[in-house]
């Protein structure tokens, strides 16, 4: 069983102005003491998303778990540690085919119909969300609440990652109602170190 992190911080390549934003930021919170990131767009081709993602990979090292969205092919071309996908994404089995047996495979849901589903699956983690009210998408799903997270809980013995709309002020709620861990995306865009260590002192 996958033991994952507490804090799960999401790389969004669309929330930086540049590359350069981009990296430092992903250095800033590797100085933190954070260990797993995703990178995380969904605008770029595959050339740049590629040649982002080498760079976070050469970058960070081997001191964190670097998950790529979407894309188990861009995964395995970088180097990365493993992919997660999304509902309307490939699907977990086809991921895993693509990446093997031994990368990191985490799945997106957003209601216990979806946890109950990704139980089956040979996903390692299963992300649920939106907990609260996000900015990070455009059109996000219905918000599930703290009750969402306790149920997905009950649904499932994989571990939990919960996601959307998670800040500093409520991430020890989300854990104390049952996620193993919390992915946090706008919340660490202006002052990534800073941000980064307080939920981590948080989150202790």
């Amino acid at each position: 069983m996958l033991s994952l992190p507490r804090f799960y911080a999401i790389l969004t390549a669309s929330f930086f102005p540049d590359d350069a934003a981009l990296l430092a930021a992903a250095q800033d919170l590797a100085a933190s003491g954070a260990t797993l990131f995703q990178y995380r767009n969904k605008s770029g081709n595959a050339p740049q998303m590629l040649a982002q993602a080498r760079e976070l990979k050469r970058l960070l090292g081997h001191s964190v778990t670097l998950i790529m969205n979407d894309r188990a092919d861009l995964c395995l071309a970088a180097g990365l540690n493993g992919v997660h996908v999304g509902q309307d994404d490939l699907s977990p089995e086809g991921a895993r085919k693509v990446i093997g047996p031994n990368l990191w495979l985490g799945v997106s849901t957003h209601n216990p119909e979806q946890v109950t589903e990704a139980e089956k699956t040979s996903a390692d983690y299963i992300a649920v969300g939106p907990v609260f009210s996000t900015p990070s998408k455009e059109n996000p799903d219905p918000v599930i609440g703290l009750e969402g997270v306790r149920e997905a809980r009950g649904l499932t013995g994989k571990p939990l990652v919960a996601i959307g709309g998670i800040t500093r002020a409520n991430c020890r709620s989300v854990i104390d109602a049952g996620a193993d861990s919390v992915a946090v995306i706008s919340d660490l865009v202006t002052h990534p170190r800073q941000s980064a260590e307080e939920f981590l002192r948080i989150l202790r």
